[in-house]
């Protein structure tokens, strides 16, 4: 399992694991059931502190994307993906929400707005 770090970002290590294991998790790339590197392997391989891991190991446990057996490993949960696309389309709506009231509020015209959209997009490379 590849994770990318980057030291430049802004976001906490943790929530950077957190975000890509949960990504890979809701895209199928990591399947139910798939046993995830220990925590202090992955701290290892990352070269990070293990208490980095573990806290997004225990984020993604308390959502329910993971299940520890002990003595075993962490493994992928069974997860209804559906309700868990649901959720985030959820949060992305809030945002486009919070963003037009934001535009709103400076008077940023339509095409302005949706040029900023399809710019952050393209940097995006979506």
């Amino acid at each position: 399992m590849h994770i990318a770090i980057d030291n430049t970002s802004g976001a906490p290590i943790y929530d950077q694991i957190y975000t890509q294991i949960k990504g890979k998790i809701i895209s199928g790339e990591l399947p139910e059931h798939t046993m995830l590197p220990s925590i202090r392997g992955l701290a290892r391989d990352l070269r990070i502190r293990f208490i980095t891991t573990k806290r997004a190991y225990d984020e993604l446990e308390k959502e329910g994307f993971l299940y520890t057996v002990p003595g075993k490993g962490t493994f992928v949960a069974a997860k209804n993906v559906e309700l868990v696309r649901e959720e985030t389309l959820k949060k992305i709506e809030d945002h486009l929400e919070q963003i037009q009231r934001l535009a709103a509020s400076c008077g940023l015209s339509r095409e302005t707005l949706l040029e900023m959209v399809q710019l952050c997009l393209e940097e995006a490379d979506l």
